[in-house]
């Protein structure tokens, strides 16, 4: 069953002459990413991790669907104009058997029920919402993330948020979970490729850790750029570097240059017990990455955070030199 609509809707907002873009991540990250690649870009496709185990999409595995909720962020960063179905896409219950769960992660999971699969939901959702460009969950199904802390096995996305340590080794069961063919095909044709801002290894990791996708994102003719978290992440990258990031990116992914890392340049409120995440361009050429130093920070955010139109121009500029 496939869903039927009477007006097709087109992105009218995009622009016409502008790259084709995929992001790859997950989480509020790849959200802020999704508005600043839409103020310059023809074509969007969001590639979603589905390893994600924690709240409402926790809550949801049961149904055998791909964790929704990442999905859901990344379909409302993509809806141009505030509306009644946006709205209840947003919304979140604070009661009842319901409590704490979205709706919008509810509607997700019953379109997938009516349609028969989540990829028909997820396209049904972005007509619904009228979205500038494609989410696609980077596997057919969820995954496992597992995790190696300081020597102590870690199971499940949302315990590895948790648990403070140094990150040794990150996995994905079943092991040998293919990536989405739409997901291989969005990154091939591909004229610039995002990886994060976004959780490093529970985000932007263990969406590159299904099979063929890290392989395809590197034999891609795209151009690759890397956006550097302005801050680290309690239980994920407390205590580490710039350069650890890319260590983490190729030791866990394959990903390594040529491309562009972007980094804040500028003052920036440092939460206590955190630190700016900063490398030099020594230290990222050793990795084969060009660094790109930009004020990319959104002033006016209390925790912080990327500004979607600062990131937008810099992206922009990355990939009209290519």
């Amino acid at each position: 069953m496939k869903p039927q609509t009477e007006t097709a809707l087109e992105p009218l907002l995009l622009n016409p002459d502008g790259p084709n873009v995929a992001a790859i991540g997950g989480g509020h990250g790849q959200a802020s990413a999704l508005e600043a690649i839409q103020t310059y870009a023809g074509a969007i496709s969001a590639l979603v991790t589905v390893a994600d185990n924690g709240g409402s999409s926790g809550r949801l595995a049961e149904l055998g669907i791909p964790p929704p909720g990442d999905v859901r962020r990344c379909l409302l960063a993509l809806t141009p104009e505030p509306s009644l179905w946006s709205e209840l896409f947003a919304h979140r219950f604070s009661g009842g058997d319901v409590n704490e769960h979205s709706l919008g992660n509810l509607i997700l999971a019953a379109l997938a029920d009516v349609f028969g699969d989540f990829p028909t939901a997820v396209s049904t959702a972005e007509m619904m919402l009228g979205a500038l460009g494609r989410v696609i969950p980077v596997a057919d199904t969820p995954v496992t993330l597992r995790a190696v802390i300081d020597g102590r096995e870690v199971t499940g996305q949302d315990s590895i948020t948790k648990t403070s340590g140094l990150i040794s080794e990150l996995a994905i069961e079943p092991s040998d979970t293919l990536a989405n063919r739409q997901a291989l095909e969005a990154v091939a044709g591909a004229d610039q490729i995002v990886l994060g801002p976004g959780s490093l290894y529970t985000s932007v990791l263990s969406a590159l850790q299904v099979q063929m996708l890290g392989p395809a994102v590197m034999g891609a003719e795209a151009q690759r750029v890397f956006v550097l978290n302005l801050v680290t992440q309690d239980g994920e990258t407390l205590g580490l570097d710039g350069e650890d990031h890319l260590r983490a990116l190729s030791r866990h992914a394959g990903i390594e240059g040529p491309g562009v890392v972007v980094a804040h340049l500028g003052d920036l409120d440092v939460p206590a017990g955190h630190d700016a995440v900063t490398v030099t361009p020594e230290a990222a050429a050793e990795h084969g990455w060009r660094l790109l130093l930009a004020d990319v920070a959104d002033d006016t955010a209390d925790w912080p955070a990327h500004d979607p139109l600062k990131l937008g121009r810099v992206l922009e500029q990355l990939v009209t030199e290519t």
